[in-house]
């Protein structure tokens, strides 16, 4: 799989402007702040086509990124778990996210991030169960791999798989800064659309 082309299409504020697509949909999610818009240039090889905030919880909306002019779209989800927002602002939060992943038509996966320096948070847990819930495909991805040794990122791929009681090898690495990791995802996008197919 190669990303020759990325390009933004819109914002949706509401489950009810979820976007009907014809493309198969990878959803980006994770917490607030564990890389997502990182994650998306580093992937697309654009540094600026995802606005990065050091603030969490900066993205507040679904935002979709058409790939290869139609053979993807990557729609990335609000962050959750920030707690510095007030309450109605997380309420809408959790009803896009869960509203979106429901609703769509297109969804093949989601790419849920993991920060690989902590162990996963309980809010990380009920996102897995959700999906396990709801039949909706997965792939973990621990990110930030740069901030730690090599032997440490494997200790931390065991506390993660624990933690979400998945195997070991269910555990994929990226490094947005170290740009690391791309070739396996872009490998995993390719099995996931040729299944698609």
């Amino acid at each position: 799989m190669e990303i020759k082309q990325c390009r933004f299409v819109t914002s949706v504020a509401s489950c009810d402007k979820i976007l009907e697509n014809t493309m198969p949909e990878i959803a980006i999610a994770g917490k607030s702040n564990v890389g997502k818009s990182s994650f998306i240039n580093f992937i697309v090889d654009n540094k600026n086509m995802a606005r990065t905030s050091s603030t969490p919880g900066r993205t507040r909306l679904l935002n979709y990124f058409e790939i290869n002019k139609g053979q993807l779209m990557f729609v990335d989800l609000p962050g959750y778990g920030f707690a510095k927002v007030g309450a109605d602002i997380k309420d809408n939060w959790d009803d896009l996210i869960g509203g979106y992943l429901l609703g769509s038509k297109k969804l093949i996966n989601v790419f849920l991030l993991v920060d690989v320096r902590h162990e996963p948070t309980a809010l990380d847990k009920q996102m897995v169960a959700y999906m396990h819930h709801y039949h909706i495909p997965f792939t973990v991805i621990a990110t930030k791999c740069d901030k730690l040794s090599r032997q440490a990122c494997m200790k931390q791929r065991q506390i993660i798989a624990s933690a979400l009681c998945l195997g070991n090898e269910n555990i994929m690495f990226v490094s947005a800064l170290k740009k690391t990791g791309k070739e396996e995802i872009l490998n995993r996008i390719e099995q996931l659309l040729d299944i698609y197919k």
